[in-house]
Parts: structure tokens; sequence; C-alpha cells
């Protein structure tokens, strides 16, 4: 029997698309980074409306004013 050598597989490089728009994606932050100095928050805090009715600010300040806090 004729022993059959074994090919090393070589690793191939593969840029796949999850790695190009990953690569793109940081270097568009670092971009944002070096332009404003800092990193750009888009999602910040919610702006919540002062008409809305809540129950815990008014329980809050109620006890408040009794003295219970």
């Amino acid at each position: 029997m004729k022993k059959m050598r074994t090919k090393k597989k070589l690793k191939k490089l593969r840029i796949t698309e999850k790695d190009f728009l990953l690569a793109n994606r940081r270097a568009a932050r670092m971009e944002e980074i070096e332009a404003h100095g800092r990193p750009v928050s888009f999602r910040g805090s919610v702006h919540k409306s002062k008409k809305v009715y809540d129950r815990n600010l008014i329980k809050k300040t109620t006890e408040y004013e009794k003295g219970n806090l």
C-alpha cells in the first residue's frame, strides 16, 4: 500500500461582507472622533414631555412636602 501524503492546508485570508462592513464602521467612527475630538453620541436620553402624568414624581413631591423624606 502506498502512503498518501497529506497536504498542509494554508489558511487563506478571506474578507467577507460582514468583515468589510465592520471595518468601514470602525473607520467612520475613528474619523468622527478625530473630527470632533471625542466620540459623538446620537442616542441621548429621550425627551420627556412635561405634560405626561407621572405618578411616581407626584408621590415623591408630596412625601417631600410632608417632610417624610
